[in-house]
């Protein structure tokens, strides 16, 4: 069982990350930041999605389609980079269903590729909300055919453009395959 701490982002200092490490020792420490809602420039549900349509389909290449996201994420704050990355995630999660992998069995050996399954869920999110609603409301209509893997990389490619370094992310919702357990009941 872990231990919960409640602090703002203001209060964080050199005095308190040493008081951590003294009271903690080696434990793992996760830090989430959660949403004020209606906060002046927290990225919501309709920016996440025009963002989503932005997707440049005209372009040959997936980075290049994917470059109107990254560029319009790496003008904003990080904290925005990070909330497209936990709305994506919650997204992608939501469609981790066994109603939503119904076709992707091979009927021969019974064979199911967990990649391909995230791939659609990615191809069905960069289709647009629409589309997305419509799919998730019915998963009969979960397209076998259309995959997008390269939206997962949108949100890691913003940040390390906007501060030249890695992201290390915990999405909010875990989106690999068979993690939505209810989903999967």
């Amino acid at each position: 069982m872990g231990t919960t701490l409640n602090i703002s982002a203001q209060d964080l200092d050199h005095a308190l990350v040493d008081e951590l490490k003294e009271q903690f020792g080696n434990a793992k420490v996760e830090i989430r930041v959660h949403d004020i809602p209606g906060a002046a420039g927290m990225l919501n549900e309709p920016d996440f999605w025009a963002l989503i349509e932005q997707l440049d389909w005209t372009k040959p290449d997936n980075d290049l389609v994917v470059e109107p996201i990254v560029s319009a994420l790496a003008q904003m704050p990080v904290a925005n980079i990070y909330q497209f990355q936990d709305l994506l995630s919650e997204k992608l999660w939501k469609l981790d269903t066994r109603a939503h992998a119904a076709g992707f069995s091979d009927d021969e050996d019974d064979s199911f590729s967990v990649d391909d399954f995230l791939y659609a869920r990615c191809g069905v999110v960069a289709n647009g909300k629409e589309f997305y609603q419509k799919v998730l409301n019915t998963p009969k209509d979960m397209p076998l055919d259309t995959t997008f893997s390269p939206l997962l990389r949108i949100a890691k490619k913003a940040y390390e453009r906007k501060t030249d370094k890695k992201m290390t992310i915990a999405p909010a919702f875990n989106y690999e395959t068979f993690s939505n357990q209810e989903g999967w009941k």
